[in-house]
């Protein structure tokens, strides 16, 4: 008798838990109705962001120097070096007779005398940026800058955040220590040509502007008549219509090849405002861009003349922001993410959106650092529901377990049970 007591018990309380189950799940606004079920969530981070465009490249000479030949007022001489020659800065090319020495030099005098000024206001002005760079990372809010600097920034220190000033600098200094090098080996070459006037009677040498390779020598006196290839490799390549919107003068580059053990750096010298090809509508557009590439002391690889690279150009980056994966943002209209709060709810979070890149969101504005966010937005059919996770054993630890109340326990229990 006992035993058929206890199967018709069991029977009774099946039949009570499948009803109240049944009830629970039609009826409206019940709390079953709104349990979520978060199978994947994550954490706000504090994380590095970097946006990039790839594309491909080549290895070429970061320049080439056209040497001319007036044959009008000149005899030409002879030719001192061959195609295929290594010859640096100062080094003699070819001789040619002239009657007009003196005036030769005068010129050459005054145009050095020039260059060497444009140098020591060039050094100047470096001086006056350094010195408000500093100022700015000492006291950003007394910082004060020269009338003049401020206009060839092209800023507004009283409106400019401190960032853009700041790469303003230093997008500045960089274009200036590139002119201030030019600079440099004018002087070094006018230099020469002055010295080879002084020691010569009669015939003239005409020097190489700097260091490199001799590319091509037009032996019938065409201009240029001679062509020389920089020592220093730089590289090239094209942006599409869409990147060409992103890039700029001085942005970092770092290239990589199969051959090359590291990836080589450095930063976008040039880039051309009119396309490589006359613009059709048939094809895309494809803009022309030369990158320099930092000498990192000797133990800097050779590259060799028309190596393939693929090249990645970092347009933004953001350090030490909190982000989050670019999925768990919900975006409707107002841009939201759901907390899991510690409390067993799904709150809604509006918030302010950053940079995005490589699968990841900054957060400018909501939750903070360490919250936890639901990986699945779409699937929150109503703010502020419970929510349920499945149970990860490889996780699960005794102590917390014995952590809860009798009442937790219980009430966890349940709602396990009791979900949809």
């Amino acid at each position: 008798m006992n035993g058929k007591w206890k199967i018709a018990a069991a029977s009774v309380a099946s039949i009570v838990l499948i009803t109240v189950n049944l009830y629970l799940i039609e009826k409206k606004e019940s709390k079953v109705e709104r349990t979520v079920f978060v199978d994947s969530w994550t954490k706000v981070k504090k994380d590095t962001i970097t946006a990039i465009i790839q594309t491909k490249a080549i290895v070429k000479p970061a320049d080439v120097h056209d040497i001319y030949f007036d044959a009008k007022k000149n005899d030409f001489q002879k030719f001192l070096v061959k195609e295929g020659d290594a010859v640096t800065a100062g080094a003699s090319l070819f001789e040619y007779t002239t009657t007009e020495l003196d005036k030769l030099k005068a010129d050459l005098s005054a145009e050095k005398t020039a260059a060497e000024g444009e140098l020591s206001g060039i050094d100047q002005y470096i001086a006056k940026l350094s010195a408000y760079q500093a100022n700015l990372d000492r006291v950003p809010d007394k910082a004060v800058i020269d009338d003049s600097v401020e206009q060839k920034l092209n800023i507004d220190i009283t409106t400019d955040s401190l960032d853009l000033i700041k790469s303003n600098i230093e997008q500045e200094m960089y274009k200036q220590e590139l002119e201030k090098n030019r600079l440099n080996e004018k002087v070094k070459m006018l230099s020469a040509k002055l010295s080879s006037i002084e020691t010569q009677s009669g015939a003239v040498e005409t020097t190489s502007e700097a260091d490199g390779i001799v590319k091509n020598i037009n032996k019938n006196l065409t201009n240029p008549i001679i062509s020389i290839a920089s020592a220093n490799m730089g590289i090239e390549g094209d942006f599409s219509e869409s990147e060409m919107k992103k890039a700029e003068v001085g942005m970092t580059i770092k290239a990589t090849a199969p051959d090359l053990k590291k990836e080589l750096k450095g930063k976008i010298s040039r880039i051309h405002s009119y396309p490589a090809e006359e613009p059709t509508l048939k094809k895309d557009n494809r803009f022309p861009f030369q990158a320099m590439i930092e000498q990192e002391g000797e133990g800097t690889e050779a590259l060799m003349v028309g190596s393939k690279v693929n090249l990645s150009v970092i347009t933004d980056e953001k350090a030490g922001v909190p982000s989050v994966p670019a999925a768990a943002v919900h975006r409707t209209k107002k841009p939201q993410l759901y907390k899991l709060t510690k409390k067993g709810y799904v709150d809604k979070y509006y918030v302010t959106l950053g940079l995005k890149a490589e699968g990841k969101q900054e957060l400018i504005k909501g939750p903070a650092v360490g919250d936890v966010i639901l990986m699945e937005p779409a699937s929150v059919m109503k703010n502020h529901s419970h929510f349920i996770t499945p149970v990860r054993f490889g996780k699960v630890k005794i102590n917390t377990y014995k952590k809860f109340t009798t009442r937790e326990k219980v009430r966890y229990l349940l709602l396990g049970i009791l979900e949809k």
